[in-house]
């Protein structure tokens, strides 16, 4: 997933202030003069302010995402210096410690509150309202005061120059923003209503000032204004009803969640609907998993307050552990974006769009997903998503760029996705994906292995016959009860049903069979190798070879087989291989587990269930997992496959953002599963007749 390099929701206002030079010269030239300086005002303190000032003020840069603009990657925090794109050039953040000569050291405390309130410095040059002063306009005294002793003493000073304006001429001249201001700045404090609760009016003050909430989610208009800085007034019913930012689709916030789901977004970056992406993640980095829980109450209970007159979808209720399995659509399997969405989503989204609870997020329910506008979707899907990292869930979990996909591809998965789980959300055109493209010009991922796509199976003659094949892959355990004994499918260990670089793919497998097997001591069939793995890896029994469904399974390795030949090399073939030699360190492997392995596949090795009883990870160990004559249970084959697959959702890496751990930790983790308690093979003696039994072996 490619970084963010500033918040997006400030680059359109930078955008908007360059644009508004060519048509400011219908205002007055004493619109131009810059508010006035009242050196009367006195930030509330002498000499060394109040330690609890300025713990206040921290918390108050807090709700007001400082850091967010004012530090750049990497940099010092508040030391200036990030780069803010627009389409007429870079802006950089300023220095807004206190250094003397290039922050705010030499500034007064009226200078700084013009600054904050109206958007003029100390020198009195005019800020590009990517400083989102309409909004600080509304902040309190006392709370414009903390911000000053937490700005001047609570953070470290930085003898850090500012960087110079980046802007193309004629937008470089900010003589042109006096006029913008003088058309669009609203600049009014914020005005309790009287009508309305203090939970209410704590909530509409956050939102509405130190927030800037209407930055990303109010339309704007001629000027790329904020159409409306409140819900007041005749256009009130526009603020926060939504809004395009630079390919990200800003949802409307009006009365769109319980209460309780709003501050949980807040809190974790994620609630049972939902997870944050685009410039979002920043704010809940930053800003709001750290802002307390009755102000989070406060601004949940101010935007559930605020109508709207667009349709809201229907809000599916949690699912009880004793409700209804939610159905797979039958699109899935008839169509391109279906087969898609099999290929490179369920692993993550799940077959029912259900997601993975604090792990991937659901698309049924998901506001991004029943957007009228898809911006927000095929920027994720050229680009990536990661999860913010916050108190609540620490660890980040990737989804990486598709953009090896082509355009169709890409607007075929996302319209099947709103289709199903959109709620009446229109289709994705592929126009709008290759205009995507272009602007966000994404990283594409340039590994060797080709991706067979399972779209294509429907270009066969015996389509139907291949997808079998496939789903017998995808969901053995289901389909086949009598012959898994255990909650494994095929894709537990060939991901994307055999479609993964390194993750045992199928990809020119039946080419090389019939074959010696060293295990079997004889040559075997793809029939063989097929009820070798029902017997082993799912404990199960072996099919019928003349059946049906072995039938469908070995055509579908077949189509996978392509134009291989028993001679070629197929790049990505297998799981790779590790240092034997490696000595394995059991009770670090225990520790990589549970901070790697255990959120998907249960502290106790169990797996995971969702909450209608049916199995989203395999259990690793137990009565429900692989026997001791599977090739997963020896340490050394189990350690490559994790080395290159797991975890999942782990970095950038495409399909699945897989594998990343070391070799030695993966050797580690490998020897404390698969020495785990698991099923016996009664048939182990028979392995191995004539050829060396590995060292790893279980037996």
């Amino acid at each position: 997933m490619r970084e963010h390099t500033g918040p997006r929701r400030r680059r359109l206002a930078l955008g908007a202030a360059a644009a508004i030079v060519v048509v400011g010269a219908i205002a007055a030239v004493w619109m131009a003069r810059p508010p006035r300086l009242d050196e009367t005002k006195t930030p509330g303190f002498s000499g060394t302010a109040d330690p609890a000032l300025v713990a206040r003020g921290r918390y108050v840069a807090q709700l007001g995402d400082c850091v967010a603009c004012h530090t750049a990657p990497g940099g010092a925090e508040l030391a200036g210096g990030r780069a803010l794109e627009t389409p007429f050039g870079t802006i950089y953040s300023t220095n807004i410690t206190a250094d003397k000569q290039h922050g705010l050291g030499n500034w007064s405390y009226a200078a700084f509150d013009r600054a904050m309130r109206h958007g003029v410095t100390a020198k009195g040059r005019r800020l590009y309202p990517a400083m989102p002063y309409p909004s600080y306009a509304k902040m309190s005294d006392e709370d414009m005061a903390a911000l000053w002793a937490y700005l001047r003493q609570g953070v470290p000073v930085v003898d850090q120059s500012n960087k110079p304006l980046g802007m193309h001429f004629p937008f470089n001249q900010r003589w042109g923003l006096a006029y913008w201001d003088a058309l669009f700045a609203d600049t009014t404090p914020f005005v309790p209503n009287p009508q309305k609760d203090a939970i209410w009016n704590r909530g509409a003050y956050l939102v509405q000032g130190l927030g800037h909430c209407g930055a990303c989610h109010t339309p704007r208009g001629i000027g790329f204004q904020e159409l409306a800085m409140s819900d007041l007034g005749s256009k009130g019913h526009l603020f926060l009803s939504g809004a395009q930012v630079e390919h990200w689709n800003a949802v409307n916030l009006r009365d769109l969640w319980t209460v309780p789901d709003t501050v949980e977004l807040l809190k974790t970056g994620q609630n049972r609907f939902a997870t944050a992406s685009g410039s979002m993640t920043d704010v809940i980095l930053h800003s709001t998993q750290y802002v307390s829980d009755p102000d989070l109450t406060a601004i949940a209970t101010y935007l559930k307050s605020l109508p709207t007159d667009q349709p809201r979808a229907a809000l599916p209720a949690p699912v009880a552990a004793s409700a209804t399995p939610a159905a797979t659509p039958v699109a899935a399997y008839t169509s391109r974006g279906g087969l898609g969405y099999v290929q490179f989503c369920t692993d993550c989204h799940r077959a029912d769009g259900g997601g993975v609870k604090g792990v991937f997020p659901a698309l049924a329910g998901n506001p991004t997903v029943a957007a009228q506008d898809p911006a927000t979707l095929i920027h994720i899907a050229l680009t990536g998503w990661k999860t913010a990292s916050t108190g609540a869930h620490p660890r980040t979990y990737t989804m990486p760029a598709f953009a090896r996909l082509s355009d169709a591809e890409i607007a075929d998965i996302l319209s099947y996705v709103r289709a199903s789980w959109g709620q009446g959300a229109g289709a994705v055109d592929a126009a709008a994906v290759a205009d995507a493209r272009k602007s966000l010009d994404p990283k594409i991922d340039k590994t060797p292995f080709e991706t067979p796509r399972l779209a294509q199976l429907l270009d066969a003659p015996n389509a139907a016959q291949l997808v079998r094949g496939m789903r017998l892959n995808a969901e053995t355990h289901i389909l086949l009860p009598k012959n898994v004994g255990n909650d494994l499918n095929c894709t537990s260990c060939h991901l994307n049903a055999g479609t993964v670089a390194d993750g045992s793919p199928y990809v020119g497998v039946s080419a090389f069979f019939p074959s010696y097997a060293p295990r079997a001591g004889k040559v075997i069939t793809m029939e063989d190798r097929i009820n070798g793995c029902f017997r082993r890896s799912m404990n199960g029994k072996p099919l019928p070879p003349d059946s049906d469904d072995m039938k469908a399974m070995v055509a579908y390795f077949d189509w996978m087989k392509g134009h291989t030949q028993k001679e070629d090399k197929v790049p990505g073939r297998g799981v790779g291989k590790v240092d034997p030699k490696l000595v394995p360190n059991v009770a670090h492997g225990e520790k990589v587990y549970g901070a790697q392995c255990a959120v998907c596949h249960g502290q106790n090795g169990e797996g995971l269930k969702d909450a209608a009883g049916r199995t989203v990870y395999p259990p690793l160990w137990g009565d429900r997992s692989f026997n001791i004559g599977a090739g997963m249970a020896r340490t050394y084959t189990a350690a490559a496959f994790v080395k290159r697959n797991m975890p999942i959702g782990f970095h950038e890496k495409f399909p699945l953002g897989q594998g990343g751990l070391s070799e030695q930790d993966a050797v580690d983790v490998a020897e404390y599963f698969t020495h785990q308690d698991r099923p016996d093979f009664p048939d182990k003696v028979k392995d191995w007749p004539k050829d060396p039994k590995p060292k790893d072996a279980r037996y």
